[in-house]
């Protein structure tokens, strides 16, 4: 027995000894290196801001972290004694005393084909039920504007599917069309039916959502789903609900977004929705890290808070891959004050301005594009060769109709011509009215305003204007199929196929008129 137990010990410590001397082996392989760590101490917490001592080394724009309580911010103020600090993420634990810790890295976003479909929060974070974001990829969300030399005109257009605004306003890809209006004007619809209409154009659509309320954001996604418009839309959602610093970074990660795909030779649409909210944030987010204030206490850099954005939208040339990102941002108005601060700068910035009136909303001619203070400044460069033909009578009749109705109001005598020119009009704004969620192809858009400018709805009666425009678009479908293509290819009509166009809407109406008359 004393043999046998002599043998396992010596086995036991042959086992120890070969163990120890794979751990000295391992132990000398280690070169254990010292890695330094800069914190710092959090002084002061507010709604949406925090003040550090302690990172003398920090950037503007680096992400900071606060281990204690897993929250995030973003250096804002840089001065000699402390930094500011914006919260992405409040959460409970985060008081005076807390550690800061520095991150060496600015803040940035997912981006790629994996957040198609997707509802994300400015971080990335999804907040649908389609589990976590699978992007390889990530952009900061701060970027430099392409430079001139890497742009290219804007000469494609993007058609919203909205009468009004493809005849008179026309949009080109690359553009930044300002969408403004008084509060609950249909500002947001405009915008939504733009993207709805988008679908077959391979153009990817980014709904960014800044301070809105979560019920109305959850009726956008809703309505996009309903119209398949997520198969190629994305929604970046930082709503009333979250901290002010959220939805300051908002459009900016949504732009980054935007130009991952643009930069691959894509075409994109960005909607911002919208800047008024989002100055707003910036504004309470200065007075809280007290930056001076200046006009209505916004601070004084809140023109290039906008610009930076907006000049980051740009058709960029073959050489750069040929992609666009289209800007519609959308502002807010108060008692239809286009001329307040924050409008005046967004329309300086952008290319033209579609003006919503409250006036003509109230009177259900909808959408209430007001046509005199609405305006493209690329205009007919990016408009299908069709359009021009028919465009700039509409505008000139409609003017026309506006000015005399007012004079009629007074129950002025009207001589004959006067009158003319008032049914006409009254037509033509009949024509201009189309239901949200229901934007139109090119040619059906055409093909009703040559029936207008051809005056073939003259003898319909206004409350018919609506079912004539429907048979006149039904006759196009199912008659002129190859007009249908050549139009859509950009082509020009021809004074033959305007007259074989005129004839099948006259024939048409006028088999309705005579069994209405029977």
């Amino acid at each position: 027995m004393t043999g046998r137990t002599q043998t396992s010990e010596n086995l036991l410590q042959s086992e120890l000894d070969h163990i120890l001397a794979v751990i000295e082996d391992q132990m000398a392989e280690i070169r254990p290196r010292l890695k330094s760590r800069e914190t710092g101490e959090v002084i002061y917490v507010s709604a949406g801001i925090a003040r550090v001592l302690g990172l003398p080394r920090a950037q503007s724009e680096e992400l900071i972290s606060f281990p204690g309580s897993g929250s995030l911010g973003m250096v804002f103020n840089l001065d000699p004694d402390e930094i500011g600090v914006i919260l992405l993420d409040e959460r409970p634990g985060l008081r005076a005393g807390s550690e800061a810790r520095r991150t060496g890295r600015v803040l940035d976003v997912p981006v790629g084909d994996a957040l198609i479909g997707r509802v994300i929060n400015p971080l990335g974070q999804p907040l649908d039920r389609g589990g976590p974001v699978q992007a390889r990829d990530r952009l900061p969300i701060e970027r430099p504007a392409a430079p001139i030399t890497s742009r290219a005109p804007v000469s494609v257009p993007l058609q919203t599917g909205i009468k009004v605004i493809d005849a008179l306003f026309p949009i080109g890809r690359g553009q930044r069309e300002l969408i403004l209006g008084d509060r609950q004007s249909g500002k947001t619809t405009i915008a939504l039916d733009t993207i709805i209409n988008q679908r077959g154009t391979g153009v990817i659509c980014i709904y960014c959502a800044i301070g809105q309320r979560n019920a109305a954001v959850a009726k956008v996604v809703e309505m996009l789903r309903s119209r398949q418009a997520m198969d190629y839309s994305i929604v970046v959602v930082a709503s009333a609900a979250d901290s002010p610093g959220l939805q300051f970074v908002a459009p900016y990660a949504a732009t980054s977004i935007a130009e991952y795909f643009s930069e691959r030779g894509r075409d994109v649409l960005i909607v911002y929705d919208d800047l008024t909210r989002h100055a707003r944030a910036y504004r309470e987010l200065s007075l809280l890290l007290r930056r001076p204030p200046s006009r209505e206490a916004f601070p004084g850099d809140i023109f290039y808070l906008h610009s930076r954005l907006l000049e980051r939208s740009a058709q960029l040339s073959e050489a750069e891959g040929g992609g666009s990102l289209t800007a519609l941002p959308i502002v807010e108005t108060e008692a239809q004050n286009i001329s307040a601060y924050i409008p005046t700068n967004i329309i300086s910035i952008t290319d033209g301005q579609i003006y919503l009136s409250p006036e003509l909303f109230r009177k259900g001619v909808l959408p209430a594009v007001d046509i005199g203070r609405s305006v493209s400044r690329v205009g007919s460069k990016a408009q299908l060769a069709a359009y021009r033909a028919v465009s700039e009578s509409l505008r000139l009749s409609y003017t026309q109709f506006e000015e005399l109705e007012a004079f009629a109001r007074f129950g002025t005598r009207l001589d004959e011509r006067t009158r003319r020119t008032i049914e006409h009009g009254t037509r033509v704004r009949e024509v201009f009215k189309q239901p949200p969620g229901h934007p139109l192809p090119v040619a059906e858009q055409l093909a009703v305003f040559l029936a207008v400018d051809e005056g073939l709805f003259e003898y319909v009666p206004v409350h018919a204007v609506v079912d004539a425009e429907r048979l006149v678009r039904a006759t196009l479908r199912e008659r002129f199929g190859d007009v249908v293509t050549r139009i859509e290819a950009g082509e020009q009509i021809d004074r033959e196929t305007r007259s074989r166009l005129v004839a099948a809407f006259r024939a048409a109406l006028d088999s309705v008129r005579q069994g209405s008359d029977d």
